[in-house]
């Protein structure tokens, strides 16, 4: 994919380098670290590299279900991000 098409982007810019060791943690764990040549995935099967995708979203998922569990207010305080196909985002 080229630099003009990506769209991913980190809704909390703190949290970049977080989720860049985030990545390379589950890729350890799944034991596709070891394909990985400093920051080229090129050797990386798709199928692996979408494995280390799909873990880092179940990891997240799992954390914010544990977050809620122990206060649902939390999420209230949360403005909505990302939908930006939305006829109407503000909501009236």
């Amino acid at each position: 994919m080229g630099r003009g098409q990506k769209r991913n982007r980190v809704l909390v810019p703190e949290a970049s380098r977080a989720l860049y060791d985030f990545k390379y943690q589950i890729a350890q764990e799944l034991g596709v670290g070891k394909e990985i040549q400093g920051e080229y995935w090129g050797n990386v099967p798709s199928r692996d590299a979408g494995a280390v995708g799909g873990n880092m979203v179940r990891k997240m998922i799992a954390f914010a279900e544990s977050q809620l569990s122990s206060n649902p207010a939390a999420i209230t305080n949360q403005p909505l991000t990302g939908n930006t196909n939305a006829k109407n985002p503000s909501g009236l």
